[in-house]
């Protein structure tokens, strides 16, 4: 990979032809992007789990039904049980990932306690799984036409509805998915 070309900080947008279950129709935040390899959190597939039902799990009191209510995503098909909080708190959580322009990927319990009490980060995404890439792979698929690139919008992030995130994604890059063929090939 040349140097300066790390795609952190950028979101996937499936293409039309992307017929991987676990990404068709999909956006994916890509939160670490080097040499190495790619991780990245997948923002508009909703799981069949709420944010209450996690705090059960974790035995973590909530009393606020809005909060409970909270869809949690499906971040990916890597470590499904495993739970991401992505949010643009600047305040120190135990396991956090600092990426991007004032975005942070949490892992740790602390973090949802806070939110359990109406203290967490005002806004974020929970979610569980994330996407991985070994080093290659993904600029073998970008170089396929499997993805298109654009630098992540937080609107986009923690503003729009679910469902929405896909087109809205692909419109900030100035494309209509709508009008985009749902194969692809070489001339």
């Amino acid at each position: 990979m040349p140097p300066n070309s790390s795609l952190t900080a950028h979101f996937l947008i499936a293409m039309p032809a992307m017929d991987d279950p676990n990404f068709a129709q999909g956006v994916t935040l890509l939160c670490q992007h080097d040499a190495e390899g790619a991780m990245g959190l997948t923002i508009n597939r909703i799981s069949d789990f709420t944010l209450g039902e996690v705090f059960e799990q974790m035995q973590i009191d909530c009393e606020s039904k809005e909060m409970a209510d909270i869809p949690v995503l499906l971040g990916g098909p890597v470590q499904p049980d495993r739970g991401f909080v992505l949010h643009d708190d600047s305040r120190e959580w135990s396991s956090t990932l600092r990426f991007g322009n004032g975005l942070a990927v949490s892992t740790s319990r602390d973090i949802l306690e806070a939110m359990a009490k109406g203290q967490g980060p005002k806004n974020a995404v929970i979610m569980l799984g994330y996407a991985g890439w070994t080093a290659g792979q993904l600029e073998a698929e970008i170089a396929a036409n499997s993805w298109l690139t654009v630098e992540a919008d937080q609107a986009i992030l923690f503003h729009t509805a679910i469902h929405e995130r896909w087109k809205a994604a692909a419109k900030s890059l100035g494309v209509n998915l709508s009008q985009v063929a749902d194969y692809s090939g070489r001339a």
